[in-house]
């Protein structure tokens, strides 16, 4: 257990100060607000970076809710923003994309016997796409654990693919050749168009997987909130992240109840009791970790102006008593005060 002086601060502020990270990496269980946290993750990285690019690689897109703006697979300016961008990418393959019309079942073929590969050649080329782009932070608003963990194996993946592809090549000589003949097919498009595909885009990852294991480029931060399950989750995130050798030290406790005033509920009484528990444990595992917490709203935080006001929570550790209000009500109840003390100064002289 870290000395309380030691424990780092429980805020994002570390994210935002590394001026050499290229990529940030969110994610966690399903339905822990991964999205929400992504999204303004990007915002504040966008008040101190050139350009900043968001990047939703969940089949069950939310950026286009969270910010309520539309998004499609090409980068676009988020409304309010000079330079923040976002944009979708759908994790399954476009045949079209590739130029392979004719031979959709063919290659349908080769993705059931590699397990993957349709996600990785989208990863791929999507990686591909960014690298052409000039921005000085790319965040990705990833899918659930399990989808996370195959994205960080899209290299091993590919390496896979094309030891298929070639065994294939060598296996049945020309017969891909014929096929393609047979479908229509160009020679640009033919099998040795598609390994070159594959080799070209395992490189393009190979070059970014090597990125992601540096530290000073490329981090990890971690959503939850104070269950079980989700505890459960993100120990095994971490473990796959060390095993990865991807760096990570921030983790986010989203939904979390304050007992900042008297309760009457049972219901919500019991609820902090088991939330405290499972916080007290995530401040034991990850006790060298930037642990952020951030309150259940009873409104959902949908919107650029929503997002912004929710945004103080991540760079300023939460206060209940001060969370009453906001901080214009607060300024103007210190502002009564002094009135009042004032006041009875003037009185205190009269006497």
């Amino acid at each position: 257990m870290a000395d309380s002086e030691d424990i780092p601060e429980s805020t994002v502020h570390n994210i935002l100060e590394q001026d050499t990270l290229k990529w940030v990496f969110v994610g966690g269980k399903g339905g822990v607000g991964k999205t929400t946290c992504s999204s303004i993750i990007s915002m504040l990285l966008a008040r101190v970076r050139p350009s900043v690019l968001i990047i939703s690689t969940d089949p069950a897109h939310n950026l286009s809710d969270a910010f309520q703006q539309r998004f499609t697979k090409t980068p676009t300016l988020v409304y309010g923003f000079k330079n923040l961008y976002a944009m979708e990418v759908d994790p399954s393959v476009d045949n079209d994309e590739f130029g392979m019309e004719g031979m959709d079942s063919l290659f349908s073929d080769l993705a059931n016997a590699i397990p993957g590969i349709d996600e990785a050649m989208s990863f791929g080329e999507m990686l591909k796409l960014v690298q052409t782009m000039d921005y000085s932070c790319i965040v990705f608003d990833t899918a659930p654990t399990g989808h996370t963990l195959r994205l960080l194996q899209f290299p091993a993946t590919l390496e896979k693919g094309l030891e298929k592809m070639m065994s294939l090549k060598s296996k049945f000589g020309g017969l891909l050749s014929q096929v393609t003949r047979i479908f229509g097919v160009e020679d640009e498009f033919g099998e040795d168009a598609i390994i070159g595909r594959l080799e070209g885009m395992k490189n393009v990852i190979e070059q970014v997987n090597k990125q992601f294991k540096d530290p000073d480029l490329t981090t990890f931060v971690c959503v939850c909130i104070p269950e079980f399950l989700s505890l459960y989750e993100t120990e095994r995130l971490v473990q796959e992240l060390t095993k990865f050798e991807i760096d990570t030290h921030n983790i986010i406790i989203n939904q979390v109840l304050f007992d900042d005033e008297d309760v009457e509920s049972k219901l919500l009484k019991a609820r902090m009791r088991m939330q405290q528990k499972y916080l007290d444990q995530f401040f034991m595992l990850y006790d060298d970790f930037h642990i952020t917490k951030l309150p259940l709203l009873p409104e959902e935080v949908t919107g650029v102006e929503a997002l912004k006001r929710f945004s103080r929570h991540f760079i300023t550790p939460y206060q209940p008593s001060l969370e009453k209000g906001t901080v214009e009500e607060v300024e103007q109840r210190l502002s009564r005060l002094k009135e009042q003390l004032a006041e009875a100064e003037v009185e205190l002289e009269k006497l």
